[in-house]
């Protein structure tokens, strides 16, 4: 029986369709339409109680019965750990190297990514205060990166991972952000590099 992926077209939401295409698993797709507010329905709610998407049932969980999970961070986690994937690192040291760059996603570049595309793009007004404090805050992040990936393949180092699949579908709305790829070459060639891989390219397309 397949994952089942509830999910929409965000960058949250096509986090887990690339770690699903990475790791060759078998889903099917449930899209969750919350520009209609699809997110609040009781049977959705009662999967992810947070009404937010992604979210996964696993009908073969860990203890061999199903398993319901939102919060697309966990779910990454624990699709590597299902499949005993190098995506997320057995060794102790690059496990948590990893760990600390998938947290740098979850609590900074998808919260202000995600507020700069809201005051930028989304706002029923402008609101120059929130255009100026996100815009800074996520070309500073943009900063992080790029210096950190001056010195290394990857976000956590030579490997390819998990805190990169969680990061490639927020930077792929740089433009939104406004910025251009030519002002952060280390995160271009991290981007386009990633951006090339079969699975990165399905799973962007999902729903």
């Amino acid at each position: 029986m397949p994952i089942e992926l509830y999910t929409w077209s965000t960058p949250n939401g096509r986090k887990v369709s690339i770690m699903l295409e990475e790791l060759g698993l078998d889903y099917r797709v449930h899209p969750v339409d919350i520009t209609k507010g699809e997110q609040h329905a009781p049977e959705f709610l009662a999967i992810s109680p947070n009404n937010r998407i992604p979210a996964i049932v696993d009908p073969h969980g860990p203890d061999g019965e199903p398993l319901a999970l939102f919060e697309s961070g966990a779910i990454l986690i624990y699709l590597a750990e299902k499949t005993r994937s190098p995506l997320w690192p057995s060794e102790p040291r690059a496990r948590y190297v990893m760990l600390e760059w998938l947290m740098f996603q979850m609590g900074g570049v998808g919260p202000m990514f995600g507020q700069t595309n809201h005051f930028r793009m989304f706002a029923p007004e402008e609101v120059p205060y929130g255009i100026e404090r996100y815009t800074k805050e996520a070309h500073r992040l943009y900063g992080v990166m790029d210096r950190r990936l001056a010195e290394h393949p990857y976000l956590a180092g030579a490997e390819y991972g998990i805190a990169d699949i969680a990061t490639y579908p927020w930077v792929a709305r740089y433009k939104w952000h406004g910025i251009e790829l030519d002002e952060i070459p280390h995160v271009k060639r991290w981007f386009t590099t990633i951006g090339a891989r079969p699975a990165v390219v399905a799973g962007m397309a999902v729903p």
